[in-house]
């Protein structure tokens, strides 16, 4: 499911913000990240199953490695996770009403919180 006009994707943010702000926000990096790219998630395990709230950057300028780099998000996803094959985001996926209002709270949360701080 993708989260469409969250103004998410206008934004292009210095990393080291960007780190501080999505991880307030629960958003979490790990090893998911290479010299141009980063994914930050969010996972929730209720009652329906596992699901993630994913948000995709890649680099204006800089690199993700040296912690300089102007990022460009893209629009958020939500995703079911199935073992073992990964995450489906597709038309045809439910996802629970409630999972949903929660998800968009935390994207206006955090668009509010970035938005301070982008370039």
């Amino acid at each position: 499911m993708r989260f469409e006009n969250t103004g998410l994707e206008s934004l292009l943010i210095e990393f080291d913000p960007l780190e501080d702000i999505m991880n307030e926000h629960g958003m979490v990096r790990a090893g998911q990240w290479d010299w141009e790219r980063v994914t930050y998630d969010r996972k929730f395990e209720i009652r329906e199953g596992t699901f993630y709230l994913r948000i995709f950057g890649y680099t204006e300028k800089g690199d993700i490695g040296a912690s300089d780099a102007d990022v460009k998000l893209l629009t958020p996803l939500l995703g079911k996770h199935y073992y073992p094959h990964g995450v489906e985001y597709g038309e045809g996926e439910e996802f629970p009403e409630h999972l949903v209002q929660t998800c968009e709270k935390i994207l206006i949360a955090i668009y509010e919180d970035l938005s301070k701080v982008a370039i």
